[in-house]
């Protein structure tokens, strides 16, 4: 049960944490830049030491313009890697759970379909920085990484790509299961049914406009980073 639990989430002010913070009660605790530093360990230690949470939430860090972390490798490095090393090493000084939002795009994004177990490699710089967090997660038994696929609602660009797959869910659909799989450990994948994005979109917006990744040089995208989420229905259906 989480009733009387502390939660504490980082970068609330990002869109994933802004729609979470709309959607959840006052045991989440969305300390802003000032109160918990990622990138000051005893700024975090402190703000840890002072709240005394049995969860935290990971979601600060650096994402888009995907660009930026081709461009500023320094503060892609800083923001997602070095600042969740900080947040794991604290966490794991008082024993709390940490939860991590990594991503679908870490997997090799050929084939599809993939499990938690199957192998990793990313095809730009924001998905190294991801594995780079992840690695540091791993480490600390006491946690959870989420590869998510997930997208705002309404979905805000005015085109989609055809010949992307993925998983994409809408923040508010995840939140609603998230509480069923607070518990666990390990690795899980997070989406929706398989699609190509543009078949998402327009299930929302039929005047959505059609693109191609063949057309896009820089960054590299997956063409198909479908995951499977059998280990994810099994844990819902039982709870």
């Amino acid at each position: 049960m989480l009733k009387s639990k502390k939660i504490i989430v980082t970068g609330g002010s990002g869109r994933f944490g802004k729609k979470l913070s709309s959607l959840v009660n006052d045991q989440y605790i969305f300390p802003n830049k000032k109160k918990l530093n990622i990138l000051n360990l005893n700024s975090i230690e402190k703000y840890l030491k002072k709240i005394k949470p049995k969860y935290v939430i990971h979601l600060a860090g650096l994402s888009r313009p995907m660009s930026i972390h081709e461009k500023d490798i320094s503060k892609s490095i800083n923001l997602n890697i070095i600042g969740t090393a900080n947040i794991v090493m604290a966490c794991a000084k008082f024993d709390i759970k940490i939860i991590y939002f990594s991503t679908s795009y870490l997997y090799p994004g050929i084939k599809g379909n993939y499990k938690e177990t199957d192998p990793l490699l990313p095809m730009n710089n924001y998905a190294w920085s991801k594995l780079g967090a992840e690695s540091a997660v791993q480490m600390y038994k006491n946690s959870l990484i989420l590869r998510v696929s997930m997208t705002e609602k309404p979905f805000v660009h005015k085109a989609a790509y055809v010949d992307m797959v993925t998983n994409f869910i809408f923040h508010e659909d995840f939140i609603r299961m998230f509480k069923k799989i607070i518990n666990q450990k390990g690795i899980l994948n997070i989406g929706g049914p398989s699609k190509s994005v543009y078949q998402f979109a327009k299930q929302y917006n039929k005047k959505i406009k059609k693109i191609y990744l063949k057309k896009i040089l820089k960054p590299k995208m997956p063409k198909n980073s479908s995951m499977s989420l059998t280990k994810l229905n099994k844990i819902i259906k039982k709870s």
